[in-house]
């Protein structure tokens, strides 16, 4: 299957607008980031070493252009008005032969507990399974992530495998975990 062309660049849930990245969003991005930073780090490897706000920068512009080569579809979460980052979200490991993604999540700490999360999964769920055209979605996260693996649970996906002793933990390199692996297919 051909790359669809048509991949939105914004969508809208009825409480936040996705948009895909852009440069000028490093300040706010930045500053989520770095606000979130204790929750982040235990999940996410990239939050143990954080970028500075010039390199920032250059992670959003790759992820600009990667979002328009359709390599990897990372969406910003913001505020219906666009003025308050949420978090981010979108699709990595994306197989346009099968066709398939991978959906990836985090929101910033002084807006987790609200659902956010479930709401930009469900839409990026629909997403794929309407306009992409794609015939599996996966989620993943660490087995010990309760709040991560709640999402697929209300979303409708199957517990696909646990695959054990299949990472390095994010905070602790020393330390194996486990990964859930759900998946919704078509």
């Amino acid at each position: 299957m051909p790359v669809p062309p048509n991949v939105p660049s914004e969508l809208r849930t009825p409480r936040l607008l996705l948009r895909a990245p852009r440069p000028e969003d490093a300040s706010a991005l930045h500053a989520a980031v770095h606000a979130s930073l204790p929750e982040l780090r235990r999940w996410m490897v990239w939050a143990q070493d954080p970028l500075d706000l010039p390199g920032t920068v250059r992670n959003l512009t790759e992820a600009a252009h990667r979002f328009e080569r359709r390599e990897t579809l990372r969406y910003h979460v913001w505020n219906p008005d666009g003025t308050e980052l949420i978090g981010s979200s979108g699709y990595h490991a994306l197989d346009w032969r099968v066709p398939k993604g991978e959906i990836g999540y985090w929101v910033a700490t002084p807006h987790t507990g609200q659902g956010y999360a479930t709401e930009v999964a469900r839409a990026l769920t629909e997403l794929g399974q309407g306009t992409l055209g794609f015939h599996r979605i996966e989620i993943r996260c660490d087995r010990r992530n309760e709040r991560s693996a709640r999402i697929p649970h209300a979303l409708g996906y199957t517990l696909d495998a646990v695959l054990s002793n299949d990472d390095v933990a994010a905070d602790d390199p020393a330390q194996l975990r486990d990964t859930l692996l759900f998946s919704v297919t078509r």
